[in-house]
């Protein structure tokens, strides 16, 4: 694989970064300030008018490879740059390139109709709605998909569906819309892994009930959220039902490859910025007669730290390149190796950058506390480590069988 840049992305990552700079660090505080005052769950003003400039500069939709509505990047040409946004984690969402949405508006791009297009896809592309996607449920192991239990059952012309999810992220915000929803429409089929099915639920559909927000470590997450959400004799429209009749796995697996790894590359962004955060505070702090930087341990966590990151990098740029290559399929074992490294990676790295700043690390003034309970929290998002290992471990013996 070629270890340079296209210019293509060489110019995005240029103008991503000046967008960062003058736009994104600069308004981190505001942020923080909208979302306590008010209704936690609504549109910040800061994030519309975040929005209008990055569309105005073209920095919009770039997650999306192949479309016209998109920046037309491959994933190796989008790593670097959706990188560059992860180094604030709410910044995604000011390029439309957030998730769930991100995975939602693939799952729409490559398996919906014609209707289905124009209904959702159309505005979550241009920013007007927000979607979330309800796989996970809490009275089964969701680690393993073929437990899911939420009935996706036939009759006439509609589906009636009845179940409970959690952690369905995006389902609290005041612009979602819709969810797409994995559940079950056979129970008894031989093969466990085509007893399942996806479909569309606006939101507004009778007996569809938000319970609560889940907190991570504490943390919110609004105007996002996480939500438990209890799905009583829904009924929607035949039509609605994505690709057909189990075919659920199919389509997770084009959904979660770019997911997991999207969650990859920002996460690296994540860890730079605490990495640059250690250096400049070890640089500035002066303890037991010289400065932190100049301390054994402090030396070496910066290198560890930078071999770390820089291990994860290389990589996702791998994972990437199979995925532009051979496939999602094929690139499994790249996708689940990143997805173990990249997460367990930014913890010791952020972690380390907490010690480096004290007792300050632990408060709101910095960004790390927030930084280390989103990533910690990967390590379950999108299947847990525990999950990836297991498959790369069979698809690694599958070579000397």
């Amino acid at each position: 694989m070629e270890f340079e840049y296209s210019q293509k992305t060489r110019d995005l990552i240029a103008r991503v970064g000046a967008f960062m700079d003058e736009h994104i660090y600069p308004n981190e505080k505001r942020h923080a300030k909208e979302v306590a005052e008010g209704d936690r769950w609504a549109p910040l003003p800061l994030m519309e008018e975040l929005k209008e400039k990055a569309r105005a500069q073209g920095l919009w939709n770039l997650f999306l490879p192949h479309s016209d509505a998109g920046a037309g990047l491959t994933n190796l040409e989008y790593a670097p740059v959706c990188e560059v946004m992860g180094r604030v984690i709410w910044s995604p969402e000011a390029f439309n390139c957030a998730a769930p949405d991100t995975g939602n508006m693939e799952v729409l791009e490559r398996y919906g109709t014609p209707e289905h297009k124009q209904r959702w896809l159309e505005p979550l592309l241009n920013g007007e709605i927000r979607s979330c996607f309800a796989m996970t449920e809490p009275d089964v192991a969701s680690s393993d998909a073929t437990n899911i239990e939420c009935a996706i059952v036939r009759d006439g012309d509609a589906y009636v569906i009845n179940g409970r999810k959690w952690w369905s992220s995006g389902g609290v915000d005041s612009r979602c819309k819709l969810f797409i929803l994995m559940g079950k429409t056979d129970p008894h089929h031989p093969d466990r892994h085509k007893q399942q099915s996806m479909i569309i639920v606006p939101r507004e559909t009778p007996g569809v009930t938000v319970l609560r927000s889940l907190p991570v470590f504490g943390y919110d997450d609004a105007p996002h959220g996480h939500a438990e959400i209890v799905f009583d004799n829904v009924r929607v429209p035949a039509s609605n039902l994505l690709l057909g009749e189990g075919r659920g796995f199919e389509i997770a697996q084009g959904r979660l490859g770019p997911g997991r790894i999207h969650h990859c590359m920002r996460t690296i962004g994540m860890a730079e910025r605490a990495l640059e955060a250690m250096c400049k505070r070890t640089l500035s702090r002066v303890a037991f007669g010289k400065k932190l930087a100049e301390q054994g341990v402090t030396l070496e966590r910066i290198a560890e730290s930078r071999i770390l990151i820089d291990q994860a990098r290389l990589l996702v740029l791998r994972a990437a390149y199979m995925m532009d290559t051979v496939g999602n399929k094929l690139a499994a074992k790249e996708i689940g190796m990143i997805k173990v490294a990249a997460p367990a990676m930014a913890c010791k790295v952020i972690d380390w950058a907490i010690q480096a700043h004290g007792a300050a690390g632990l408060c709101d003034d910095f960004p790390l506390a927030y930084d280390y309970a989103q990533v910690r929290t990967l390590r379950f998002a999108d299947g847990p480590d525990e999950v990836h290992r297991n498959q790369v471990a069979k698809l690694e013996l599958a070579r000397y069988r």
